[in-house]
């Protein structure tokens, strides 16, 4: 009984002891935090302000080394986190075709966003070296690539709005200086009976991998309206006639059927088409039999065809 009693008091010490050591380990540690002193940090770089002629490549620094002084707890943090520094990239230099930031301007551009207990004591660089170089830069209009499919009866009206209509483009001139155009992803829209619109990525070309593009997507629209069909009787014309010499022809005028809106429709007439019979076209042949060609229809039609495409004549001597 006496042993085990002896035993616990033992332990007990012990245990206490040790929770003295800790205490005291941990002050230390606390009072050297506290202090001040110089070590190595290493910042995370990020560019910004980059001016329209150049463009930043992949071959530029990411991070920078530099000696600082600071209290042991700033020390702590700076081990487990990188700080971020913005870089003003319209501070570089070109010198010796390359682009660079002296030590002066990088110095200067780092203490200006360091809290005011943290001194920037060197950099283990002389100057930064930046991955930029020239570019030209030109807009190029995009196209639509839809697959439409609409419902019987229904049509587009008018073409399709693309907005924006057109992306600027930067990059080395032998990359951009032939691009005349880019396309649209391709968007089907089947049973289609009404106005749309649709955000279409654009597609741009693999080859173009040291140009930027200011836009990546672009809006799509359309107008979609009913159409119905009417069958307009235009007289068909001859042209290249002989001189001396009328001609008739059988029929006189021609079947012509249009296909466009409602309102549309209503404001047609015959004398907005025109059908002609070239008597040229026979060159001394005794065929009886002259060809017709539609030459003129309404600008908002959205589809016309002749119902006959020839006729037959008579010439007459005046």
């Amino acid at each position: 009984m006496f042993k085990k009693l002896l035993t616990r008091a033992s332990n007990r010490k012990v245990k206490v002891f040790s929770l003295f050591l800790l205490c005291s380990f941990f002050a230390w540690f606390l009072s050297n935090l506290s202090d001040s002193y110089e070590s190595r940090a290493n910042f995370n770089l990020y560019y910004n302000n980059l001016p329209d002629t150049l463009l930043l490549g992949n071959n530029s620094a990411e991070t920078i080394e530099a000696k600082i002084k600071t209290s042991g707890f700033r020390h702590f943090y700076f081990n487990l986190f990188n700080k971020k520094i913005n870089i003003d990239l319209s501070q570089s230099v070109y010198a010796n075709e390359r682009y660079t930031l002296t030590e002066d301007a990088l110095k200067k551009q780092i203490e200006s966003q360091l809290s005011q207990n943290i001194s920037l004591v060197d950099l283990y660089r002389d100057e930064l070296f930046v991955d930029l170089y020239k570019v030209a830069s030109k807009e190029v209009p995009i196209k639509a690539t839809l697959d439409i499919q609409f419902q019987q009866n229904y049509i587009l009206e008018g073409a399709l709005i693309v907005e924006p209509q057109t992306v600027l483009v930067k990059g080395p001139p032998s990359e951009i200086d032939t691009l005349q155009q880019v396309f649209t992803s391709k968007v089907q829209l089947r049973n289609i009976a009404s106005d749309f619109s649709e955000d279409i990525p654009i597609v741009f070309p693999k080859s173009m991998n040291n140009s930027i593009f200011s836009i990546s997507r672009v809006n799509v629209s359309g107008k979609v309206a009913r159409f119905s069909e009417k069958v307009f009787e235009v007289p068909v014309t001859v042209i290249n006639l002989p001189e001396g010499f009328n001609i008739k022809t059988f029929p006189a005028a021609i079947s012509v059927l249009c296909k466009a809106t409602i309102e549309q429709l209503k404001v047609m007439d015959p004398d907005d088409f025109e059908v002609v019979a070239d008597y040229g076209q026979l060159a001394n042949s005794n065929d009886n039999v002259l060809f017709l060609q539609l030459i003129r229809k309404p600008q908002k039609s959205h589809g016309v065809r002749l119902l006959e495409n020839k006729v037959n004549f008579v010439l007459e001597q005046k």
